[in-house]
């Protein structure tokens, strides 16, 4: 429970502080009337083998500070300054720049991305020091319970936004039933980390609903993380007769097991992976061995919301991405822009800015549609437990008939409002 009329950490340090610096308050006491000013840490990993997730961080804040450079808080002009933290897609890194941005820099809220590998991190040393966070990209239940979350309680800081592990097995079953294959043994790589030993979890991961509808989870066991062998895994799926493979990757991995299953002639008709097949970039590095692999899709340009931050549709957000890098859209853009969106609106609604408590109030009361849909923290349909919001899903494939990747959606069983843009077909 939160101790309202109690001084938090931050306070503590920042009240010593002022003592020492009362002088130089005073002189600003001017200034700061005209202008509030208020910090928002951003975390993400823009180095090593997730940075992928981060490829348009830099396009996305400077859009961010551009739209809210004439921001205002209950009529209050509000400075906003965005400051940001590699990762270096590392989970120990991602606790150390949340901890800089908090004690050295004196973030007033704090927003990461990235998986579970960035998130959790930065969301339990937000917690533990009280300050506000919202986090994404990140299923809830590597999220949540991956912090030791108790449903019964949640968190009292952090609170996060994406889609679980529910919507992503209900879009892959989707996707395998209208393949019409004939074997229902599934292939499963899970590695070692928060995102896949969720997804491998007997009990609340994939192997229990994808029972339910006949599939059986070959599951040779967790391997670590950037493995360069996976004949172990290879020979118990083809032993197994294995024509589909699914699990949660990171891409280095996905192309080392896709490189070796070739050599060793394993020749799934469906490969529906998490995570590794997210990025355009993963698919051209495969070449034609990239046509017809499937994935869970988060955004697309084609998603039927708006920025109330900006006021740009999906396909304007992509399309001014593009524009601008040479590169073609990624799924995490939507995401990270919408963290800027929720800042934005807590900074307009918030009753005093620089207290973290009412920064985490206005947060939590969060009622927002967004550039990946409505974002409410309120005890709705779409919450599963307390500081969770579940975001539309659907299923598709990356398909090389006019050259470049294309993801297209496949099927929208479980989101209708978003469109579909062609048929699956089977690899090879």
């Amino acid at each position: 429970m939160r101790k309202f009329g109690t001084m938090n950490r931050r306070a503590v340090l920042a009240g010593g502080a002022s003592l020492l610096a009362a002088p130089a308050i005073l002189k600003a006491s001017r200034a700061s009337a005209q202008a509030a000013s208020f910090k928002i840490g951003f975390v993400n990993p823009a180095t090593g083998p997730l940075a992928p997730f981060g490829e348009a961080d830099q396009y996305i804040m400077d859009a961010a500070r551009a739209a809210m450079a004439g921001i205002e808080n209950n009529g209050s002009p509000v400075n906003v300054e965005i400051i940001y933290k590699d990762t270096q897609s590392n989970s120990n890194r991602a606790a150390e720049v949340a901890v800089e941005l908090i004690e050295r820099d004196g973030a007033d809220l704090i927003v990461a991305s990235g998986a579970p590998d960035t998130a959790n991190p930065v969301a339990d040393q937000c917690e533990l020091a009280e300050v506000p966070c919202i986090t994404t990209v990140a299923p809830w239940q590597p999220y949540f319970f991956g912090r030791n979350g108790d449903p019964a309680t949640g968190f009292d800081f952090s609170y996060h936004f994406f889609w679980g592990l529910e919507d992503v097995i209900a879009n892959f079953l989707n996707l395998w039933d209208s393949a019409g294959i004939g074997s229902k043994a599934v292939a499963g790589l899970f590695p070692n980390d928060a995102d896949g030993n969720a997804w491998g979890d007997p009990e609340l991961g994939l192997p229990k609903p994808l029972a339910a509808r006949g599939y059986s989870v070959i599951d040779p066991g967790r391997y670590q993380v950037m493995n360069n062998d996976f004949t172990a895994q290879i020979a118990a799926f083809k032993a197994a007769g294995c024509e589909i493979v699914t699990g949660n990757m990171i891409p280095p991995d996905f192309a080392t097991f896709w490189s070796q299953a070739a050599q060793q002639d394993f020749r799934p008709k469906v490969v529906t992976i998490g995570k590794a097949l997210l990025f355009p970039s993963v698919i051209e590095s495969l070449g034609a061995r990239g046509d017809g692999l499937t994935t869970e899709i988060w955004w697309t340009p084609s998603h039927p919301f708006a920025s109330s931050l900006t006021g740009e549709s999906a396909a304007q957000l992509a399309e001014g991405y593009t524009k601008a890098s040479g590169r073609p859209w990624t799924q995490p853009i939507g995401f990270v822009h919408a963290l800027f969106e929720i800042a934005a609106d807590v900074i307009k609604r918030t009753a005093q800015l620089d207290d973290a408590y009412a920064v985490t109030d206005a947060l939590a009361a969060t009622d927002l549609d967004t550039i990946v849909g409505k974002i409410a923290w309120n005890g709705g349909p779409l919450n599963p437990v307390k500081n969770v919001v579940r975001t539309p899903l659907v299923g598709g494939q990356w398909q090389l008939d006019s050259g470049a990747p294309q993801l297209v959606v496949t099927n929208n069983a479980e989101a209708p409002e978003i469109p579909v843009g062609g048929a699956m077909k089977l690899i090879g």
